[in-house]
Order: C-alpha cells, then structure tokens, then sequence
C-alpha cells in the first residue's frame, strides 16, 4: 500500500512561515517517524554528479573495490562489501554494498580519534570532489531542518547548532545489485536508523517502506526531486520517543523488475561524537516517564550499534 498520508513539504514554506512548517514536519515525525521534504534547493547537477560516480565506483571489478575495505575500521570509511552488514537481530545480512564518506577534520581536531580520514578510489578522477560536494550540500540542508524540529520541541532555533558540529555524519552510497531467481534474503532487513536524521535522495527503483504504529507496511515514494528525512535512534532517545525512529526496510522487486539494480544515497546526520544525549526535560511527562534516565555520549551509542550490525 502506498503511502498518501504524508505529505511533501515545501521548504518554501518553511521560509515564509517556519513555525507552521516546523509544526507540519514535527507532526509527521511524530505520526510516522518520517518526512517528505521537497523544494529543499540542493543542486541538481549536484546530485546527479554524485551518482553517477557512485554508479562507476559499484561498476569496477570486485577485486578492485576490495583494495578500499578497510579491516577494522568498523565500516566507517570506503568500501563494506555486499553481505557484510546485517540488520539488528536479523538471522541474514542485506544483499548490498556500500560506500561510506565521512568529515574531513584538520590535523589536531580533538575528534579525529573517532573520526578516520576518508579514502578515494584513485580509478574515478572526479569521485572525491563530487561526493564532497554533495557531502557539505545534505550537511547544510540538514542543520536547517534541525532548526524546524528545535522550533517544534519548543527549543531555542539554534540548539542542535553546537550538538552536531563537526558532527561524526556520513553519506552513503548504496548499490543493492540485480537479484537472483531465488535470493537468499533482502535488500535491506527491517531496521532503524542509527543517528538524528538521515536525508534520503530518492531511489530510481522502489522498494522503502516503513512500519506504521498500526503494524502495517507502507510504501514510501516520494515525489520526483523531493527528500525522504526520517528519525533515528539518537533523536528518539533525546526527545524520549516523542519523535520515534521508525522501523524501515528495502523489499527485493517484482519479478519483473529484478533485473535493475538499485541505488540511493542516504545522509546520516550524527550529534558530535562527545555530545552526551540526555533525555530532554520538555518531553518527560506522567504519562511518558523517562525511559533513558542514564545519559550516554553520541560516540558510546554509536559504537554500541555498530557492534550489533555486523560493523563492529
């Protein structure tokens, strides 16, 4: 079943009316976990450059792509070969490979012992500066829509300004390839996200669909150009599940369409790694008592989560 009940917002909106806008984005956060955001004013060009370099990175040889997994590095930087990462608790692994791209940090920044430098495929001359681009475009977008969840927490605008600064954030390229008569598998297993927000460029090919509280799954179709930004892990725990991160997953295709691969680029946007998420006071009530009452920092949540998707 299609989803019709959220809407696409307009960041026009957001700029000629911000608290409705927030209030909007806020409820649909709060119905489903998940936003549609279009006229949000990234670069097409911008885009396309981007994938069509993750599309020539996922087009070299196997062997090839194998000379960018870093051992040890729990997945945080290149290349993370297909079958590698699992869901939480899930008995397969998702049939697919990825690409991750992380902050570049200068010599001496206190949070380069949690953030290792980034890697690029010398076979693709143009890879780094156009992932950069497309990097520092959905870190700028993403802070903005972190101003509108402030305003709909009943937070000064600038709250999350300082909480993600140099913030651990990657961009992920994903390559689900062509499927096989009978895979042993999905895509990608029922999972939530690890981070605050992720911000999704829509897929060429369907498959993202979302759980609702009602135990349904919908599909998640955006419109053409537009934005899916859904909650994670960290913002549900900070808010006290006021905003709650939403189970996701990636279904194999129609028969008909198992022959095309599929690919997306998620951001994940990370609190900085020393940021310690405490439960916001504004958000515990009678009725929703604190469910985290022992704070932890960004960068203990996000190895705990690691270790228990195959990454670590």
């Amino acid at each position: 079943m299609a989803l019709d009940a959220l809407p696409a917002l307009s960041m026009r909106d957001r700029r000629a009316d911000p608290a409705s806008f927030a209030s909007a984005m806020g409820e649909s956060y709060a119905g489903y976990g998940f936003a549609i955001v279009r006229d949000h004013g990234l670069d097409s060009a911008t885009i396309a450059r981007a994938l069509a370099a993750t599309k020539a990175f996922f087009a070299l040889p196997e062997p090839v792509k194998r000379r960018y997994h870093i051992a040890g590095g729990a997945g945080q930087r290149g290349y993370v070969p297909f079958g590698v990462e699992a869901a939480k608790g899930a008995a397969k692994v998702d049939l697919k490979e990825f690409w991750h791209a992380g902050r570049d940090l200068p010599q001496g920044h206190p949070y380069r012992q949690f953030m290792p430098p980034n890697v690029w495929p010398s076979e693709i001359a143009a890879f780094q500066a156009d992932i950069t681009a497309l990097y520092g475009a959905l870190d700028t977008l993403g802070g903005e829509l972190l101003r509108s969840i402030a305003l709909f927490l009943d937070l000064d605008p600038d709250f999350f300004v300082g909480a993600t600064r140099d913030g651990n954030s990657v961009l992920r390229l994903l390559h689900y390839p062509p499927m096989p008569p009978a895979p042993d598998g999905v895509r990608a297993e029922a999972h939530e996200d690890i981070n605050v927000i992720t911000l999704l460029l829509g897929a060429e090919e369907a498959g993202l669909q979302l759980l609702t509280r009602e135990g349904q799954w919908l599909e998640v179709n955006p419109p053409e150009g537009a934005l899916v930004v859904n909650v994670g892990d960290m913002l549900q725990r900070l808010t006290n599940h006021k905003l709650p991160s939403t189970s996701h997953r990636v279904v194999n295709p129609a028969a008909d369409r198992a022959h095309l691969p599929r690919y997306s680029i998620p951001f994940f946007l990370h609190f900085a790694p020393d940021f310690l998420i405490e439960t916001l006071p504004s958000c515990v009530t009678p009725d929703n008592p604190n469910r985290y009452p022992k704070p932890i920092t960004a960068q203990d949540f996000l190895l705990e989560r690691l270790r228990e998707i195959r990454l670590a």
